[in-house]
């Protein structure tokens, strides 16, 4: 079974920065596209950014030029960089690792990040 686990999260002024990282386990990294969600109270889960193994990125339109997206193959790991931050990205962020060959995804239990004066 697929692990992921989040971390990086916490609470941070408006203009700040986090930097978030999921490690994989019991994975062939390079099967699967690595991705990073976010869910805010009384909202639907969103994408925020993904990656595939070749290095392509996809980012929402709402963290452009602000988040960036990352990978460590050796590490088995995802970073999230977010820089100038927003009240608007409190949320719980969520790893995701999406099977290019079987079209499964998991899930990492999630981390708060809080944007708050």
């Amino acid at each position: 079974q697929v692990q992921l686990v989040e971390s990086g999260g916490g609470l941070v002024q408006p203009g700040g920065s986090l930097r978030l990282s999921c490690a994989a386990s019991r994975i062939i990294f390079s099967f699967y596209a690595m991705g990073w969600y976010r869910q805010a109270p009384g909202k639907q889960r969103e994408l925020v950014a993904t990656i595939t193994n070749g290095g392509a990125t996809n980012y929402a339109d709402s963290v452009k030029g602000r988040f960036t997206i990352s990978e460590d193959s050796a590490k088995k790991t995802v970073y999230l960089q977010m820089n100038s931050l927003k009240p608007e990205d409190t949320a719980v962020y969520y790893c995701n690792a999406h099977s290019l060959f079987r079209g499964v995804d998991y899930w990492g239990q999630g981390t708060q990040v809080t944007v708050s004066s």
